[in-house]
């Protein structure tokens, strides 16, 4: 049984699933069990746990009656980031760029948040912050 996991509420479900099809097995081990590009949802494992599934936007929010509401609220801060353990933050993030990410800082080192701590921050198709580590 999964205790708990992510699921990405996406509206763009085939751009959605070929970013994190090509990037989840490089940089979790990651494998997809359940779903294609057609969606409406998706789901991928490792050792028989959830790590990140996709869910059809706007049939959840059909089921749950809030069809009507804007999609993309105001500019506002981030509110939530997916953070990956990665080997080589570098490799990482070109990895993910090729995949249809969209770069947000390059990698850097950050010795103030822990020694030998290396980031990058990226977006998903959808504009999800992610936040590639190293340490």
């Amino acid at each position: 049984m999964d205790a708990l996991y992510h699921r990405l509420l996406v509206a763009d479900f085939p751009a959605c699933f070929g970013f994190y099809e090509a990037v989840l097995a490089p940089l979790t081990g990651a494998a997809l069990v359940k779903g294609s590009p057609e969606g409406p949802y998706a789901t991928w494992d490792l050792d028989g746990e959830a790590v990140l599934s996709l869910f059809d936007r706007g049939l959840l929010a059909a089921t749950v009656g809030t069809a009507a509401l804007p999609v993309t609220p105001a500019a506002a801060q981030d509110g939530a980031m997916l953070v990956f353990r990665v080997d080589e933050v570098d490799r990482a993030l070109d990895l993910c760029l090729r995949h249809g990410g969209a770069p947000v800082v390059g990698p850097t080192d950050r010795p103030e948040w822990g020694p030998s701590l290396r980031t990058a921050h990226l977006r998903d198709p959808e504009g999800r912050l992610i936040e590639l580590q190293s340490y």
